[in-house]
């Protein structure tokens, strides 16, 4: 009989509150600038590796821990868990599922990362899903009707220490997304007398019903995956498991106001496409990860989440992204990226888009082309400098690093999951705000801070030599762009109208 052979851990002891406000309560965040942020790291290799049988029961799983002498002291870290309440603080539009059922192309993209300072280590958890109104892959006739289509469900980790790990299938009928929320998951392997979920559920439940497969909400992600041999070019794990939750501290807005769309209203429509949202800018996550044959247990440690959708990635993009920083007084989140994307028509016309974005002590330093302009030099690998303006502030950033980098998987049109982008976690970065005087220039220094633990990335191409270049909407678009249109309420006046995702 085929078996999964798996670091053993102790059998998950879950809690659970039954409101957010309660679990916000528990996390007990003392304030915006100083939230708990006692990271108390704790690594622990896995003292024994056990095979069991792949359909074995939960409770065959806590007997034969028993049975091994391994003790409560295995892992001491109980993440908590709490439903996804509706109307819940710091929610960003464009949280949904934006597939509207058509056959027309479409992926979906999500990425959430946890930081752990202390180790100089980082897990970044991506997935996917393409064509969903095709279930599984395309026959002669369908494609003879639709074109080619790549089709199916894409789980990616790039872990400690550089490594790597996809589990990928081109059946996405165990996949699911909310309409209008951060909830998603996937089964690639469930449990033969169970249905997989459909929803977000327990996580004991899910355990039950899910052999390999991950769900993920704004406040809870845990999952089981297993490398599917794909990736003989990178050095990767077999197997990894996590379970985590997380307490949101910065949207994409300032704190305590209603949050933006990262690409303006505008997102709410399929023109510019892909379209992109910053869910969450900055969080602390409390839980645990088990990682070739290393169980990483971490308290309050920063957490990051994003998306993107639509008909296919850039032509090209960059993107640096950190919230582990050195020299502030409280909490700073930076992300801050560019691409080449298609504008419709009948001919292939491209622009240039790229933004800036920077939380820091509560408030949302945005650097965009609608009220501003962002200029950039990036090189093929190894240098990113950023810089931006607006009315009151500017904002320059650079990224370096030495490391190689790791090729990671992107949804494609002309390949589907495929290599397309290099990433590193060990990027240095330099981060300096300014209040702009009235004259143009730079006046007082607001923010000036660094880091060895930026995540930075390149993509899409041709990368023939260094890419520089700047955006500014046209005169039309900043208008309208800078219009507070809320298209949520607008919606939400006639919610039969109101698009998949927002």
């Amino acid at each position: 009989m085929e078996t999964n052979t798996y670091s053993l851990c102790r059998p998950p002891v879950y809690q659970q509150v039954d409101s957010y406000s309660n679990f916000r309560a528990s996390w007990n965040p003392r304030s915006i600038r100083s939230p708990c942020r006692s990271l108390n790291l704790r690594l622990r290799r896995s003292s024994q590796i056990f095979a069991f049988d792949s359909i074995s029961t939960s409770e065959d799983r806590i007997s034969s821990a028993k049975g091994s002498g391994e003790t409560e002291s295995l892992g001491s870290v109980n993440p908590i868990y709490v439903p996804t309440p509706s109307n819940r603080e710091l929610r960003t539009p464009h949280s949904g599922y934006h597939f509207d059922g058509s056959t027309r192309h479409f992926f979906e993209g999500w990425y959430f990362k946890v930081s752990i300072p202390e180790r100089k280590q980082s897990f970044c958890f991506m997935y996917s899903v393409e064509n969903p109104a095709f279930r599984k892959k395309l026959g002669t006739f369908e494609e003879l009707q639709y074109g080619p289509r790549f089709t199916g469900v894409g789980a990616q980790i790039l872990g400690a220490d550089d490594k790597y790990i996809c589990q990928f299938s081109e059946e996405s009928s165990n996949f699911w997304g909310c309409r209008h929320e951060l909830r998603l998951g996937n089964t690639f392997v469930g449990k033969n007398d169970e249905q997989p979920p459909n929803k977000e559920v327990p996580p004991e439940e899910f355990s039950r019903r899910v052999i390999e497969g991950f769900q993920v909400s704004p406040l809870w992600h845990q999952g089981f995956i297993c490398d599917d041999g794909r990736s003989d070019y990178v050095d990767t794990v077999k197997t990894a498991r996590w379970e985590y939750c997380t307490c949101p501290i910065y949207g994409w807005g300032n704190v305590g106001s209603k949050q933006k769309s990262t690409a303006g209203w505008l997102a709410a429509f399929p023109v510019f496409e892909p379209h992109w949202q910053i869910c969450m800018a900055g969080g602390l996550s409390t839980g645990w990860i088990e990682w070739d044959g290393e169980r990483y247990e971490f308290e309050n440690a920063p957490s990051y989440s994003e998306k993107n959708w639509g008909g296919a990635f850039p032509r090209k993009w960059f993107w640096v992204q950190c919230n582990v920083f050195e020299g502030a007084d409280g909490e700073v989140a930076l992300t801050a990226a560019g691409g080449l994307r298609q504008i419709p028509g009948l001919t292939e016309v491209f622009e240039n888009a790229a933004l800036v974005g920077v939380h820091y002590g509560g408030i949302f330093y945005e650097f965009v082309p609608w009220n501003g302009v962002v200029s950039w030099e990036i090189n093929q690998w190894g240098y990113w400098y950023i810089s931006g303006e607006n009315e009151s502030h500017m904002v320059e950033l650079v990224a370096t690093t030495k490391d190689p980098g790791t090729p990671l998987r992107a949804p494609t049109k002309e390949a589907g999951l495929a290599p397309a982008c290099k990433d590193s976690c060990s990027g240095a970065l330099k981060l300096r705000i300014w209040k702009r005087t009235f004259n143009g220039g730079k006046g007082k220094m607001i923010l000036d801070v660094t880091s060895d633990m930026a995540a930075v990335e390149v993509g899409g191409g041709p990368w023939f030599n260094t890419w520089k270049g700047k955006t500014a909407a046209p005169e039309l678009v900043r208008r309208a762009l800078q219009l507070p249109v809320d298209e949520e309420a607008i919606f939400g006046l006639i919610p039969f109208m109101k698009p998949p995702g927002l």
